[in-house]
């Protein structure tokens, strides 16, 4: 039982254009609960990624107007992204290697959704067990 980035993709995740405000995009991220959003391109390719974290350390605390600041101006454009048919092995150790919370799983280059860390370590502790499960019924008791 293999997983891959396939089986454990976000495919609802929070999409907007780099001319997007900061105001615009901290209303959309609240709403929809949301601790960040992809930065796509007019082809819905991905161009960067701006989280909580860009809000308050690029523009809160620089004391900058949120509505007159651009996502393309706080984003994270190096982008961290696998291939759907990537294991979800190398998922965790991209994560762990460059310290980041999400990966994104994009194909012929459209964003087809993202793993969290919270997903991936949620969806690791269900395999661990079920592994677990599967040799605990092969091994033959002794008496």
């Amino acid at each position: 039982m293999v997983l891959y980035a396939k089986d454990i993709v976000e495919t609802d995740f929070l999409s907007l254009p780099p001319d997007t405000s900061v105001l615009e995009a901290a209303k959309a991220m609240a709403t929809r609960h949301q601790g960040f959003a992809v930065v796509t391109s007019p082809d819905k390719g991905p161009v960067g990624i701006v989280t909580e974290w860009d809000v308050l350390a690029k523009v809160v605390a620089e004391a900058r107007d949120p509505a007159r600041v651009r996502l393309g101006e706080i984003m994270t454009s190096t982008l961290v992204a696998v291939d759907p048919n990537e294991g979800i092995d190398r998922v965790a150790r991209l994560m762990a290697e460059d310290g980041t919370r999400r990966v994104l799983v994009v194909k012929n280059a459209k964003v087809l959704g993202v793993i969290r860390a919270r997903t991936i370590l949620a969806r690791m502790r269900d395999y661990i067990d079920a592994v677990s499960a599967q040799i605990a019924r092969s091994q033959v008791p002794l008496f």
